[in-house]
């Protein structure tokens, strides 16, 4: 247990707040025609059995930003036992034939449904693309077999990831403490990664 005041985080880590939120049922749209504009905006393409190398670029593409590196330490079997397992599901979001994020869908403990990952590339953020993209997501992580969707996020996330997804539907209930060492010092991300977060070593 982490006791009440400041703790240091020792040098060449990285600590985080992670809030973990969940939806326990299908969400309903509030205007039929606005959310068919909307849903008509992103497309949704699910990627079976990824090549290794093309995931891994795009999960930097859309994650080396926020400092998402728990899939790039992974070696190759590690992470091909993941992208090859029936229960994961990845998708990239296109939009006008274009890819602007990736998602992925982990259903290997029913009822539940995890929202592993969920990004827009950085030249697609701030163009109202976030909740169209979500919905289509959700549209799919629902079956007749799905209780509950849930996720994590971290003070290492954007800015307003947390907001967003409650804006979503999704409900916070735990929180957790995260440190790791500095991916960016173990060679898995660029030394210029997410500037925002400072290297300390």
């Amino acid at each position: 247990m982490i006791p009440d005041g400041y703790t240091d985080v020792a040098a060449r880590k990285i600590a985080s707040v992670v809030t973990y939120l969940e939806m326990l049922e299908r969400p309903t749209p509030g205007d039929v025609s606005s959310s068919r504009i909307l849903s008509s905006e992103v497309r949704l393409r699910r990627v079976r059995n990824p090549g290794l190398d093309w995931y891994r670029a795009l999960f930097r593409r859309a994650g080396g930003q926020w400092l998402w590196f728990s899939r790039l330490k992974m070696t190759d079997e590690q992470l091909a036992a993941v992208l090859d397992c029936s229960t994961t599901e990845i998708f990239v979001a296109e939009r006008e034939g274009s890819e602007i994020g990736m998602a992925e869908l982990d259903r290997s403990q029913p009822p539940n449904v995890e929202l592993v990952s969920f990004a827009l590339l950085s030249e697609a953020i701030g163009k109202g693309l976030a909740r169209s993209f979500m919905t289509e997501l959700l549209d799919r992580a629902w079956t007749d077999a799905t209780k509950r969707v849930w996720l994590h996020t971290c003070t290492l996330d954007g800015p307003t990831a947390l907001s967003f997804y409650r804006k979503c539907g999704f409900r916070p209930y735990k929180r957790a403490i995260e440190v790791a060492d500095d991916p960016r010092l173990r060679g898995i991300l660029p030394e210029d990664a997410a500037p925002q977060v400072p290297i300390i070593r």
